[in-house]
């Protein structure tokens, strides 16, 4: 008799069936559950992130140098902030120098000349910059034409174009 009862299988009592109220009052439960405890680990992770980027901005701007500043024999000749102060002494004479000249196949010209850029019609002290060219540019001021190179004839290659 032990022996039948044993093999015959344990009844386990029935579960009650939930309503739809206890159910959506269990998954809301669960939501703000899951909600919390996201919220929690993404405020942790953008605290480490934090902290992070904190620690490393100090490193990395330690090993830059501004390249546009003067050397510091510059600096210590004219004294603290006098090198910003004083101009370049003119090139060529006092002529102007053009530096970069663009020009593009959608009628685009635009020169550098002593450090200010100019498209063809703009005004460079009381002259007109009248024509861009490939490597040179001119400038109009009433009768007089003046026309600038991106070398000068001393520094121009010589050389014959094939040879280039």
């Amino acid at each position: 008799m032990t022996a039948a009862r044993h093999a015959s299988p344990r009844r386990r009592p029935p579960v009650p069936a939930l309503g739809p109220a206890p159910r959506l009052a269990l998954a809301l439960g669960l939501a703000k559950a899951t909600a919390l405890a996201l919220t929690t680990a993404l405020a942790t992770a953008l605290a480490t992130a934090l902290a992070l980027a904190a620690a490393c901005v100090p490193a990395a701007a330690q090993g830059l140098a501004d390249p546009t500043r003067p050397p510091p024999e510059a600096v210590r000749a004219l004294g603290v902030g006098a090198a910003a102060a004083v101009p370049a002494p003119p090139a060529n004479g006092g002529r102007p120098q053009l530096q970069s000249v663009l020009t593009g196949s959608r009628g685009r010209e635009v020169a550098v000349i002593d450090g200010q850029t100019l498209r063809r019609g703009d005004k460079f002290h009381g002259a007109v910059l009248s024509k861009v060219g490939k490597n040179s540019v001119v400038l109009r001021r009433g009768a007089k034409v003046e026309v600038l190179t991106l070398l000068p004839a001393e520094q121009a290659d010589t050389r014959p174009a094939t040879a280039r």
